[in-house]
């Protein structure tokens, strides 16, 4: 594993349970010592951004809710408390070494959104430019359950592969993947790298290990297959100690993840970073050969349409085994999409009353999964 210093672009991931305690609140020390880390890669000329949880954690322990389970809107107002205080927490930390900060709360739509993934990615280009430290979170206090990205794993790789950013370092409670889940498995064995993730290394996967976190190592994965499909590096390690980006470079424990040796570009990362599809075809094996060599999805190939999708939104294509092969903008909406699938593109006008495009998924706007593009 390189050094960190030889990093151009870093994002950095912290979970809830390593800035708060349940006790006594924002871990001062912990976080002054991650701050100084910080600012030893920007004096080396990398540059930074955070992605920090733990509004929710830190506004609940301010406004003395205890470890119940909160309502929708206890949740929200905790963490309308909880970002001031993170905030004010991370510009006193950064502050101290000499760095600005900038706050960013993120909803879905603004990295789903193709309009206004390109705004975001504009600001926080701008603070970079503007030697400001990025710290970014979840929009807690307006995101519900439907419109959220559930954990900041993902987030953080969202942010990672929209700032084209060459290393993502996931701070977590266990320093990295093993075998099987280590606290349920003394035979489990740690794994130093990762070059692809496959369903076997998926299947290693076990449940969150902290109540104040919503990820677990799932997420963690499922974060680098987003970092990794953009041609970006990511380290899972522990967070848990003082300093913890120079215990990297001290050689302390941490799985490593390879990125794509052929990363997809520019248009095409926002499109294979979408978290969540909204629909799902299943293709012949024609067409699964077809996508690998570069061609469109036509609707012949087209054997099964599942989801209630629109014209232009995200849908992952399946193989006849029920793999995801990738990704793509459809050309129709869910119901047309239904009526013409299995059809040859000469008789799509006669089904439709009107003349429609060939392609269900016009190359230009397809990734196919592990493929340059």
């Amino acid at each position: 594993m390189k050094s960190l210093k030889s990093y151009r672009r870093i994002t950095v991931k912290i979970g809830s349970a390593l800035l708060v305690d349940r006790a006594t609140g924002l871990k001062r020390d912990w976080l002054t010592s991650l701050a100084e880390d910080i600012a030893v890669l920007a004096n080396a000329g990398a540059e930074v951004l955070v992605v920090s949880s733990g509004a929710i954690a830190l506004g609940r322990t301010i406004l003395g809710l205890g470890k119940r389970a909160l309502k929708l809107e206890e949740s929200q107002a905790a963490a309308a408390v909880g970002q001031i205080a993170l905030a004010g927490a991370w510009s006193d930390a950064l502050g101290r070494d000499g760095l600005k900060s900038g706050q960013i709360l993120l909803t879905l739509g603004d990295t789903e959104e193709r309009r206004r993934y390109l705004n975001a990615r504009a600001t926080i280009s701008t603070l970079l430019k503007m030697k400001a430290v990025p710290v970014i979170n979840e929009n807690d206090t307006v995101a519900t359950s439907e419109i959220r990205y559930g954990d900041n794993d993902r987030l953080a790789a969202r942010v990672a592969t929209m700032m084209g950013a060459d290393l993502l370092v996931l701070l977590s409670d266990i320093d990295g993947l093993y075998t099987a889940p280590p606290a349920k498995d003394p035979q489990a064995k740690f794994i130093p790298v990762v070059d692809r993730i496959t369903p076997d290394i998926e299947a290693m996967a076990g449940a969150a290990a902290s109540e104040l976190s919503r990820g677990g190592m799932r997420t963690k994965l499922d974060a680098g297959k987003i970092a990794n499909a953009a041609g970006t590096a990511m380290i899972i390690t522990a967070g848990t100690r003082l300093s913890p980006l120079m215990a990297i470079e001290r050689g302390e424990r941490a799985t490593f993840f390879n990125p794509s040796a052929n990363p997809v570009k520019g248009y095409k990362t926002w499109i294979a970073g979408q978290l969540e599809p909204a629909g799902r075809l299943t293709v012949d094996a024609g067409a699964v050969g077809a996508l690998k060599s570069g061609k469109s999805l036509l609707p012949a190939g087209v054997k099964l349409v599942s989801g209630n999708f629109s014209r232009g939104d995200t849908v992952a294509i399946l193989s006849p085994e029920g793999r995801e092969i990738a990704r793509g903008l459809v050309a129709y909406d869910a119901a047309d999409a239904v009526r013409i699938a299995g059809l040859k593109t000469a008789e799509i006008e006669n089904v439709l009353g009107y003349e429609a495009r060939s392609a269900m998924i016009h190359r230009d706007d397809l990734v196919v999964s592990g493929a340059a593009n």
